[in-house]
């Protein structure tokens, strides 16, 4: 079940500012050779990702799943001239395809890729995060949650994707393991004390999260 009318997508698409000619690359070369292309941000959740990069103004992002790397160039335009944006995949091939495109964007220099197991990548990456964009497999979200709730800035902020999980999470029962991964971890961060968030209706839903002011 997709929760977002094709008519309405296309309509959003339509009055949403254009990607660039790289963005579009990569696009239009994911959804023609990678059997896996429906993972792909669209253009309306891409532009809204540099829209909130753009506004947090961060120093250091964090990506867990990189893909073929169109998210993180998103992310990487809101970039302060000094920042970096920490990205890390499992998949070696997804992996190569995303150096190869980030090698042709003006951002490269500050795009860092990590090939491995997230769940041991972070904890080496001693940094205070801006921005976190966890977009994985959905079983590992709850795990991903709680390593990077402690290393937010006080600025910073968490997007979880997919957290609709197509419409799955609506189910009476739940059926399927990522959907009950999903919806085991929007009730655990909506029971945490620590923190406060939004859940918007894009594309396949998105987690805004931030820390409650003290």
């Amino acid at each position: 079940m997709e929760l977002v009318h094709p008519l309405a997508e296309a309509y959003a698409e339509q009055f949403t500012s254009p990607d660039d000619a790289l963005l579009q690359q990569i696009q239009r070369e994911t959804r023609e050779q990678h059997p896996h292309a429906h993972m792909l941000s669209g253009p309306v959740q891409g532009k809204l990702l540099t829209f909130l990069s753009s506004l947090v103004k961060p120093e250091n992002i964090l990506e867990i799943g990189t893909f073929t790397g169109y998210s993180a160039l998103c992310l990487a335009e809101g970039l302060s001239e000094t920042g970096s944006l920490h990205t890390i995949e499992l998949r070696v091939e997804d992996a190569n395809t995303a150096l190869l495109n980030f090698s042709k964007s003006k951002k490269n220099k500050q795009i860092h890729l990590h090939i491995g197991n997230a769940k041991e990548i972070i904890p080496t990456l001693a940094t205070e995060w801006d921005l976190v964009f966890i977009d994985a497999d959905k079983t590992g979200y709850i795990d991903y949650y709680e390593l990077v709730v402690p290393q937010l800035s006080k600025k910073g902020m968490i997007i979880a994707d997919n957290v609709l999980f197509h419409g799955q999470v609506l189910e009476d029962p739940i059926s399927g393991k990522n959907a009950k991964a999903i919806a085991a971890f929007n009730e655990h961060v909506r029971l945490d004390e620590r923190t406060e968030q939004v859940l918007i209706t894009v594309r396949d839903g998105l987690l805004l999260i931030k820390k409650k002011m003290e």
